[in-house]
């Protein structure tokens, strides 16, 4: 966990990671612990939600933790995926609904999909 100047608490995890964390702490029996961890950060931020799907299991877990943070403490995804394209992510379309409407509730969406690559580009006006 990082704590930034101001003595906010973030945590950076990547989706397929935190996933993983949630799985091996349910099965080294301390998953308790970890949810009770999570929800002490102030800002915690999901990255590359859009590289890996999820089984049933891990899109249970992802949504327990998103769903205890709503309206409580700051969470960022990010992702390459509009919202309906999030299916082709999560298997169970009931839990998605749920989880974007959590997601997006008294949120910012920021849109900043675009035809080319910063990092390509960027390489490419290297002076």
């Amino acid at each position: 966990m990082n704590v930034c100047e101001a003595g906010y608490r973030v945590k950076f995890y990547t989706a397929v990671n935190l996933a993983a964390e949630l799985a091996e702490a349910v099965q080294m029996n301390r998953l308790s612990k970890l949810e009770k961890s999570l929800s002490k950060i102030d800002l915690l931020i999901i990255d590359e939600l859009s590289y890996l799907t999820f089984n049933r299991y891990q899109s249970e877990m992802l949504f327990q933790i998103i769903s205890e943070r709503s309206e409580r403490a700051s969470v960022i995804i990010s992702t390459n995926l509009e919202f309906s394209q999030w299916t082709q992510l999560f298997e169970n379309e009931m839990l998605l609904a749920a989880l974007i409407d959590r997601v997006t509730f008294r949120s910012f969406v920021l849109n900043m999909n675009c035809s080319s690559s910063y990092r390509i580009d960027s390489t490419l006006n290297h002076d």
